[in-house]
Formats: C-alpha cells, structure tokens, sequence
C-alpha cells in the first residue's frame, strides 16, 4: 500500500439558487462568462479540460472532476486535494451578480483514503461544518451536518444540508430528481488496467480519452448519451455524460493499492426502475470492484431500493444500509457492498 498516492474520493458541492428576472431565469448562471469561472476553479485548485453544453445545461470536465452548471444550479465535484468549500463564497457573488440568491446547500463525501493529506478546510468533517457555516448566508438557517457510518470502518458518509424558508416550503413539492453516487474501492487489476496510456501513445487527452471510453465499455452504459471525456497521463480518466437536463460522470484513478472509481447519475422518479438498475449494473460490472458504497438521495421516492437489485446479482454482498432526513434535501440512504470473497 502506497504510504500517499492520488486522492480519488471526491469532494461533492450542489448549490441552488433563484431569482425573479425571467430572462435570467432561462439562462441564469449559464450566462456567467468563462473567465469568472476560471477564478473560482483556480481558487479550488482545478482547470478545465474539456467542455460540452446542450439546451439545458453546460457540462465540465475538470482536471480533478467535474463541473456541471444549470441556469438555477450549480454542482461542482472534485478530487485529490483541491479546496472545494473555497468554491462557496465567490459562486454565490457571482450568482449574486446575476440577480440570483442562494437558496440551498448540499454537501457530500465520503471516507478519504489519505486524510491527512487533504488541506484546509477538509482536513476533517468539523472542519468543513465550520468552514460551511461562515460562509453561507443567514437565510440558509434550516441546517443539518450528520456522519452515516456503515459496517465498514473505511466507508462512511458525509452530509451537511442547508437551505432557507422557501425550500422548507417547497418539500410538500417533492422534487421529481434524485442523485446516486457510487464510490468503488479496489478495482479489479486487469480492468483498471485499461485506464492506463501507452507511454508515448501520440494521443492527446481527448482522443485517449475516447479510446478509453469505448475499450472499457463506458460507452455502453447510455448509449444515447453525449459523452465529454478525457484521458490523464500517465493514467487516470474522466467523463461527463448528458442527455436532456440529466447527466452522468465517472472519475478514475487506476493506480494499484488505491484503486478508486465513481460514478454519479441523476433519475427521474417517472423513469423506469429497471433503467436505473441497468445502468448501476454496467458502471459497476466495468470496475468490478471489492467495495462499493452508493448513496442515494431523493425526495419522495424509494429509488434506494433499486441499488442492491443491480449490484448482488454481481457477486457482491449487501454490508449495511444507513438513513437519514435533511431539510431541502430530502432522504439520504447509504449502502455497502462488498465482493462475496471478503
């Protein structure tokens, strides 16, 4: 076991916003120019690396994760030791630039492998809560910061949720979305093999990365999906997929001894259950992975129930399931799994 290598555990930040211009209202933070949000990235310690947009939304890939950004929302994930939480305070400016107020905060992690190498403000979840708490407005009172622990020392779950009035109202709406994010620990060699470039491979990040894609099988797993990738060197991949306003990301690191990929999807409580399951099935079968953990959030709908009908028929044993209630978020469940050889 390396003593320090790659952070992949990432770092997850959805901040929603609103505002009474309809104008701004259709494009919202969609219209933020490219340079401010360099600035913010730069503050995170992360670039952009490629980038595609459709009607809905504009979608990122970084040098360490993703960017996604709707006209009312913005969820930005990122990896190894970037400063996600500095994020906070110059997004909300800038949205405030637009006319638009926050109105909600979610925040999400899980167990990093090399905590003592993350810096200021993660070095632990109270850190982050405190950092969190000075730096989001007073009308985001209704707040909640909760750990969810699993059978597992090495996976557990990590929440803060803060929102204002008008959210608190909105949950007899409940929201028609729910997100899951899948960690997977100790990816079987031979297929984390193949995020690897051939030294010298005469490719660059984008042409690897398309490579990778469709020699993994990520291609496969929705075919109707544009997808945005690229190819780190010496190894390492990243994609962001999208279809109408959802979209789907995964993240690699591929390195022996922390192995580490994930996968993040957002669903519909009008889809087809057997959909969801589908797709958890063939992101999990590229990796085949010792230990998943998946977490998923929703409003209204138990979706969560989905999750072990994909991932046991692939040899893995369901470990534990947690649950918890967050204002404005809703219901977080979280549930590991592990290879039936541990």
């Amino acid at each position: 076991m390396a003593v320090s290598g790659f952070e992949g555990f990432e770092k997850r930040l959805e901040l929603h916003f609103f505002g009474d211009d309809p104008v701004i209202g259709n494009m919202g933070l969609r219209l933020l120019d490219f340079e401010s949000l360099e600035k913010v990235l730069h503050a995170v310690q992360c670039t952009v690396v490629s980038a595609v947009g459709n009607h809905y939304f504009d979608s990122y890939v970084l040098s360490e994760s993703s960017l996604f950004v709707y006209p009312t929302k913005i969820i930005i994930k990122t990896c190894g030791t970037t400063q996600l939480l500095k994020s906070i305070r110059p997004l909300i400016q800038l949205a405030c630039t637009m006319g638009l107020m926050i109105c909600s905060c979610r925040y999400t992690r899980g167990n990093f492998i090399f905590p003592k190498a993350q810096p200021y403000p993660h070095t632990s979840f109270k850190e982050e809560i405190i950092f969190l708490e000075n730096n989001l407005p007073n009308n985001l009172y209704y707040r909640k910061a909760s750990v969810l622990p699993s059978k597992l020392s090495s996976h557990s779950w990590h929440v803060f949720s803060a929102c204002d009035e008008s959210h608190i109202l909105m949950q007899n709406m409940p929201d028609e979305l729910y997100t899951i994010e899948v960690c997977m620990t100790e990816l079987d060699r031979v297929l984390a093999g193949k995020f690897f470039r051939r030294p010298n491979d005469g490719k660059n990040g984008d042409s690897a990365g398309m490579e990778m894609t469709e020699i993994t099988g990520i291609g496969d797993i929705n075919p109707d999906a544009l997808i945005c990738d690229f190819a780190f060197d010496p190894c390492g991949y990243s994609m962001n997929s999208i279809l109408g306003d959802r979209y789907s990301t995964i993240h690699v690191t591929p390195e022996d001894g922390f192995s580490y990929a994930s996968f993040e999807c957002v669903g519909s409580i009008y889809d087809d259950p057997n959909d969801i399951v589908e797709v958890l099935k063939k992101a999990v079968q590229v990796f085949r992975p010792g230990t998943v953990s998946v977490s998923t959030t929703y409003t209204d709908h138990e979706v969560w129930k989905c999750v072990a009908k994909a991932i046991e028929p692939l040899g893995m044993k369901f470990r534990s399931c947690t649950m918890d209630e967050f204002p404005a978020t809703g219901s977080v469940v979280f549930q590991t799994f592990t290879t039936r050889r541990k």
